[in-house]
């Protein structure tokens, strides 16, 4: 609703400017609010951070949620945003679109083997997830770096197709459907990155195993080199390497 209000006035102020008597021209002022843009999987962290910075600076931010690969295109077209924060490989192409300016390594995403809280089918590794009659759900590896890692170690331990079978047609595009998943227990089994299963902790166990995937996947807060508020984001940055590794451990970005 906030953003509508704004583009409601900036039409108003638009039409008046057009009007004779309609008021004194004024210079338009920078906005001393950050606008975040923030990969779905990190908003709780993203939010304690912000508030710690707000209450500290007593600078407002705004974020805007969205899946990594849907917030990129702003960034490309240098559209919107002060800050992104989000996961390797973004970090790289949003330096290949020439965007990328201080930032900061807060933390990793790591797939975590996730199952119905009290682990009723007695789940201890990947590779139980291929035997037969489990439920099973995975994110899509078209649109989910945990997709990617997780089909390539599937393949890699030749268990690829039996887990498949047991996943049918419960590949999403973003961990939170995992959680509910388990939380209405549709599924005996997800894997989903580590800070998502966190936010879910009250309604699943975590099955600790061996880390088998072939990358190392980190967290990243990155200002934006086409920000009009240079000063803010650097207040932003400096406090994100201060605060920023202990909150996102906090919520679970551990590998």
């Amino acid at each position: 609703m906030r953003i509508y209000r704004i583009a409601v006035v900036s039409m108003i102020v638009t039409a008046c400017g057009l009007l004779s008597g309609c008021g004194k021209k004024e210079t338009p002022r920078e906005s001393a609010e950050l606008m975040i843009l923030c990969g779905s999987s990190f908003v709780e962290p993203t939010e304690k951070l912000c508030a710690e910075f707000t209450a500290e600076t007593g600078i407002e931010t705004a974020t805007s949620v969205g899946g990594s690969e849907d917030l990129l295109p702003h960034v490309k077209l240098r559209a919107k945003g002060d800050i992104y924060v989000t996961h390797d490989p973004y970090l790289d192409y949003t330096r290949d679109a020439n965007a990328l300016g201080d930032h900061v390594h807060v933390g990793f995403v790591a797939p975590v083997l996730a199952v119905q809280k009290g682990n009723p089918k007695g789940i201890t590794s990947m590779d139980d997830l291929a035997k037969p009659n489990l439920k099973v759900a995975l994110t899509d590896p078209q649109y989910s770096t945990a997709g990617e890692l997780v089909f390539a170690l599937l393949e890699k331990k030749g268990i690829k197709d039996d887990v498949l079978r047991n996943v049918e047609n419960r590949l999403t595009r973003g961990h939170g459907d995992l959680g509910t998943f388990l939380k209405t227990q549709t599924v005996d089994a997800v894997i989903m990155w580590n800070g998502v299963a966190h936010t879910f902790r009250d309604d699943l166990d975590v099955i600790k195993t061996p880390y088998e995937y072939d990358q190392e996947i980190r967290v990243h807060i990155m200002g934006l080199t086409y920000t009009k508020q240079a000063e803010t984001v650097g207040q932003f940055m400096e406090f994100a390497k201060r605060r920023g590794r202990e909150v996102f451990e906090e919520f679970g970005y551990v590998k």
